[in-house]
């Protein structure tokens, strides 16, 4: 009964106002199994689940758009992570729309550099032992005890790469919090230019991964565009499919995403 009413209301969907996609995917079962989900940016609703996470997912997402009265071509903006085939579908599928890479993606990516930094140096630091949360949360959220903590290792910078690498990441979330565009592209290819001088190799992966896709996370800037949505989605889902002990097809999988984010009109 569900996969009936819930098809029968995607039939009728109508895309013609689509102007701004969110893409992101989330796993369907253990091991490498994906679904891509796809949806409205401005209606906040998901409007395309299919499985897989390569370009032909981001092409049969152009051809849903045009056979509920949307135009791929008209789309303007979409929000994607950094997967190359997301890329590549997007732009030649969907071949109009700014690519924005959304910042907390970037961030994210720097935080795992600090976490791989620190968890080569602890081998010879004993003090960088119970450090990873105090390192990866927001300064601000953290309590006093662990405040002052994550001081004093700071005030270690010249000597402890962990603490650059901290340095390296909260400066790149404040240049990522700015809106003019000119500002952003060069203060990130300074910062660019100083990581790769350092001796804090992981975060040099950070900085080549920024330079590769410096249009993209500019975009940023402009458009202040996330997939806080449609991963908020994916949470959901995920909720969902432990409850349930997983589900055993796609088509059941399909169903439960449009009945939580589809806002489906019954």
């Amino acid at each position: 009964i569900c996969n009936k009413y819930v098809e029968e209301c995607v039939s009728l969907a109508d895309h013609s106002e689509v102007k701004r996609l969110s893409i992101d995917e989330t796993s369907k079962a253990r091991g490498h199994d994906y679904i891509t989900l796809a949806a409205d940016a401005d209606a906040r609703k998901v409007i395309f689940v299919t499985e897989g996470k390569d370009a032909d997912a981001i092409k049969e997402l152009a051809a849903e758009l045009t056979a509920h009265g949307g135009d791929p071509q008209r789309i303007g903006s979409v929000s994607i992570d950094m997967s190359p085939a997301f890329i590549k579908g997007v732009s030649e599928h969907l071949g109009q729309a700014e690519i924005t890479f959304d910042k907390f993606h970037v961030v994210a990516k720097a935080g795992t550099a600090v976490d791989e930094t620190r968890r080569k140096e602890q081998k010879r630091d004993p003090a960088l032992k119970g450090m990873r949360w105090k390192l990866l949360r927001d300064p601000e959220s953290l309590g006093q005890e662990d405040r002052t903590e994550l001081d004093a290792l700071i005030a270690r910078a010249t000597t402890i790469r962990t603490a650059r690498a901290w340095l390296y990441k909260e400066q790149l979330r404040e240049i990522l919090q700015r809106k003019q565009i000119n500002v952003v592209r060069a203060l990130l290819l300074h910062w660019c230019s100083n990581v790769m001088r350092s001796k804090v190799e992981p975060m040099k992966a950070v900085a080549a991964m920024i330079r590769r896709h410096i249009d993209g996370i500019i975009a940023w800037a402009r458009s202040r565009q996330t997939n806080g949505y449609i991963e908020a989605v994916n949470g959901l889902f995920q909720s969902a499919k432990r409850k349930a002990r997983g589900y055993s097809n796609f088509q059941t999988i399909r169903t439960v995403v449009f009945l939580i984010a589809g806002k489906l009109d019954f």
